[in-house]
């Protein structure tokens, strides 16, 4: 299988466009997503220590995983490759399929915080983030402006995710040199009893599986392993790199936002730019707001360009072709891209939006968006973190890029966190009105999405694997 792998991704002619510092743009535009940081800093200082925790249990294990596997099994796939290698066909189908469709409810949550944030560059206008009609309407046209960007190419592609990765640490570093600013004039009203925990943590589970989620991304350029200069030199680098500025990043704005913001007063779409408003109204540099929120929409855009042009890859690969229609393994006969899945990744995203807002505001729908996602893009890591334990275990067992001390800790650690973040995202989030609709959302969600994978590995997948032994397809 990976030999057939290998002679179909050379028919696609896949080109190695990404190099070392676009590795490290595309890891910080994708890891580093300020869209999560408002709902988490939502719940008070406490959350700094789950930030900690998280970097410390989840994110570094998971640098280890994605270098060690990559090494062992390079090429297209990532974490579809990976599962099915050392798991078996079905699982690697699992992996790729939960991987490939939370992206379909996870780009658009980051096309309605582009919503929440690009209005504040015209301050007239900062009434329709709340309009439901605007907001599907815009989220979904930019939704497919990415699409046919993307589609183009990832030499094209590419240059949306480097801007927002520029955008991204600009806009970081904006916010904290104004809440040093603030903290130096005013001080801050944050205290120690902030960073205690709750009474009732009910809330501040979800926040936990909303931080693992967030950390995800450093395994994304695997999943376009085939694209990249070079791989054995460049990955391990870029991994070091993208996960150190991304993690300093996270609580430092955390710890800004707290400090400029009343953690009651947060908007969860609008939160960052709620916060550098306040900062720099009383620094008296308000004019900085609309080309701050400039700035963040262009971040914005780089993050969803980067998730939908990865996820995508998913599809592609050629063993999915056996349990998927195979014309969503095909590939643009002049820009050599997966037209065919990232269109179906719109058309998919679309019908999803257009089902959570009903019954729901925009805050509401974005908070039930994103805690699916988190379901669903954790899935793969426990695959991923297995797998380094399942390696390690092995009796035949020969080293790879690390020693098998290191691989039973980061595998033990990672899947540890991976399956606690899992279970309190069904905890809901303080944005959420009715807690019997949200549970209901992502139980019936989370069965549907792993149901369609059962029926097109074993019905569907077995059905044509059959007509094609019999030469009708």
């Amino acid at each position: 299988m990976a030999e057939l792998i290998s002679a179909q991704t050379e028919t696609a002619r896949l080109k190695r466009a990404l190099g070392r510092w676009d590795l490290v743009a595309l890891f910080v535009v994708a890891v580093f997503n300020l869209n999560v940081v408002p709902s988490i800093a939502a719940n008070g200082g406490v959350t700094v220590w789950l930030w900690i925790i998280s970097l410390l249990l989840f994110f570094w294990p998971q640098g280890i995983a994605v270098i060690e596997l990559a090494h062992r099994y390079p090429g297209e796939g990532g974490v579809y490759l990976w599962a099915k290698e050392v798991f078996g066909e079905f699982h690697g189908f699992l992996s790729g399929w939960c991987y490939w469709t939370n992206n379909m409810m996870y780009v658009p949550t980051v096309m309605l915080y582009f919503v929440g944030v690009s209005v504040f560059v015209l301050p007239s206008h900062q009434y329709l983030a709340d309009n439901k009609l605007f907001a599907v309407s815009a989220s979904l046209g930019l939704l497919a402006i990415l699409v046919v960007l993307n589609i183009v190419g990832l030499g094209v592609g590419k240059w949306i995710n480097n801007l927002g990765s520029i955008g991204t640490v600009i806009a970081a570093a904006v916010l904290v040199g104004l809440g040093v600013i603030v903290w130096l004039r005013y001080g801050t009203t944050v205290s120690a009893e902030d960073f205690r925990i709750p009474a009732n943590p009910r809330f501040l589970l979800n926040s936990f599986g909303v931080i693992c989620f967030g950390l995800v991304g450093l395994e994304l350029a695997s999943v376009m392993g085939d694209e990249i200069k070079d791989p054995e030199r460049t990955l391990p680098g870029a991994v070091v790199w993208g996960g150190v500025i991304s993690g300093l990043l996270y609580i430092a704005t955390t710890l800004t936002l707290l400090v400029a913001v009343s953690k009651n007063e947060i908007n969860v779409l609008q939160g960052i730019v709620q916060a550098v408003s306040h900062m720099a109204q009383k620094v008296g540099v308000v004019w900085i707001v609309a080309p701050f929120a400039f700035l963040l929409s262009i971040s914005i855009a780089g993050i969803g360009s980067a998730w939908l042009a990865g996820s995508a890859r998913i599809p592609f690969v050629a063993g999915l072709d056996s349990y998927l229609p195979s014309w969503l393994g095909k590939v643009h006969p002049r820009y050599g891209t997966p037209y065919a899945a990232l269109i179906v990744h719109f058309v998919v995203s679309t019908i999803l939006v257009l089902i959570s807002f009903l019954g729901s505001g925009v805050q509401e729908t974005f908070q039930r968006l994103l805690s699916l996602a988190v379901v669903l893009q954790l899935l793969p890591f426990l695959y991923m973190f297995a797998a380094l334990l399942k390696i390690a275990a092995d009796p035949m067992w020969e080293k790879g890029h690390y020693s098998k001390t290191v691989l039973w800790l980061s595998g033990s650690s990672g899947l540890l966190m991976t399956i606690l973040g899992m279970i309190f995202a069904f905890s809901p989030a303080q944005q959420i009105s009715s807690v019997w609709l949200y549970e209901a959302w992502m139980l019936g969600g989370t069965a549907l999405f792993i149901g369609l994978a059962v029926f097109f590995f074993f019905v569907y997948g077995r059905r044509k694997t059959a007509a094609q032994a019999a030469g009708r397809i």
